[in-house]
């Protein structure tokens, strides 16, 4: 194979990779009055760059053979920079292990392009071996946290079981979203924590942690909901106490577990927040996303629950690596008042929705609250069946 020859599927990868990032995205239709999806996912595997993928030269790759496959990029931390709005992905290799990267864009819902290296999170030891579902903050000590689960083996399942695992909730610090200081994990009376969001401001002068108490690294045992807690430093997290924010609800979208998505929004109301809820069904497990509201002076009392779910998977998004799923670890409140929300589908791509704030803002505080009972359910609808009947027998045109 001569150096032409070898050359034209670089160029063939290089082609279909610059046309996927520079493609323009556009908005379905609106859905419920509340947010728009936008057609096409903002990252997904393909988006990665060839040169991580492939080794270019044919004297050690005559083949033009992919050596460092990428099999998904999913759930994604998120800030603001500027007038760039910047992802930090969980990229997830062909190997199943996952690591993070940081991509970057001017509009928000496209041509989002990886800098050319991933980003490297100091080890605490070696026995951790994967970390994932980074929560990006912008702490009003100055610096950007990032919060993520750190996965080990579990040193006591036996020897036969080799998908035991312990998940703990790690922290790093940036200024820049380039060199990180690796902190010590988060402590917690808890066994195992997922799904660790760190508060953007201080509370009673100390650090806010919402976690995800569990017993195990999938079932959340005695414990379940989000909760909260206080540290006095940040460095050596610790938290004594945990008390529940959001709890796990009886046939529910949260029946089965539930966790906070990204830091909450602060707003003239409260802290706006978005979760994911697990409920079973014959088919599996069902992940949805949700919203609530907690107060301003006491962010862990929820003063406005609505009902329901906000966002569940449509087509394309209920199917991939682990179907049925929609979960979001990152959202940016724009200074026009526009909230872009990132969410992972599948756990293998992730995508982009808009609305305005004061739409979730009218959702959150105008919607009923789930009524617990099909009885109470039914009701709710009659009523707002009357009030529309009174409504159009008024406004009806003479």
């Amino acid at each position: 194979m001569n150096r032409h020859e070898a050359l034209d599927p670089i160029r063939t990868y290089q082609d279909a990779y610059h046309q996927l990032i520079t493609q323009k995205n556009r908005p379905r239709p609106r859905e419920g009055g509340l947010f728009e999806r936008y057609v096409h996912p903002v990252l997904t595997s393909r988006h990665t760059p060839p040169i991580w993928r492939y080794d270019f030269n044919p004297e050690s790759n005559p083949y033009q053979l992919e050596r460092l496959g990428i099999n998904a990029v999913f759930n994604s931390g998120a800030v603001k920079i500027g007038d760039t709005f910047v992802l930090m992905p969980r990229v997830e290799g062909a190997d199943r292990k996952s690591f993070f990267a940081v991509a970057e864009s001017r509009s928000g819902v496209d041509q989002f392009v990886f800098r050319d290296f991933p980003t490297e999170i100091p080890e605490l030891d070696s026995g951790e071996t994967n970390l994932y579902d980074m929560r990006l903050v912008e702490h009003e000590d100055g610096w950007i946290y990032g919060l993520f689960c750190v996965e080990s083996k579990d040193p006591d399942a036996p020897a036969s079981d080799t998908s035991a695992a312990v998940a703990k909730a790690g922290i790093a610090r940036t200024r820049d979203l380039v060199t990180w200081q690796r902190l010590a994990n988060l402590q917690t009376p808890s066994p195992q924590q997922r799904n660790v969001v760190l508060h953007p401001e201080f509370v009673d002068g100390k650090y806010a942690f919402y976690t995800r108490p569990q017993d195990g690294f999938i079932e959340t045992g005695a414990g379940g909901g989000i909760g909260w807690g206080l540290a006095e430093d940040i460095e050596n997290a610790r938290v004594d106490e945990e008390i529940l924010v959001d709890e796990k609800v009886y046939h529910t979208l949260k029946e089965v577990k539930n966790g906070l998505g990204p830091a909450p929004l602060k707003t003239e109301y409260g802290w706006l927040q978005l979760a994911h809820g697990v409920r079973n069904t014959a088919a599996g497990l069902r992940y949805v996303l949700y919203l609530f509201l907690t107060d301003l002076r006491e962010p862990w009392k929820v003063i406005s629950m609505p009902g329901g779910y906000f966002m569940a998977p449509q087509e394309e998004e209920r199917v991939g690596d682990v179907s049925n799923v929609l979960f979001s670890n990152g959202w940016i409140l724009d200074e026009d008042g526009t909230v872009y929300i990132y969410y992972g589908s599948s756990d293998t791509r992730l995508h982009v929705a808009t609305c305005r704030l004061e739409a979730l803002l009218d959702s959150v505080l105008h919607t009923p609250a789930d009524g617990g009972r099909s009885s109470v359910c039914v009701r709710q609808r009659i009523e707002l069946i009357r009030k529309n009947l009174e409504w159009l027998r008024k406004n009806e045109r003479p």
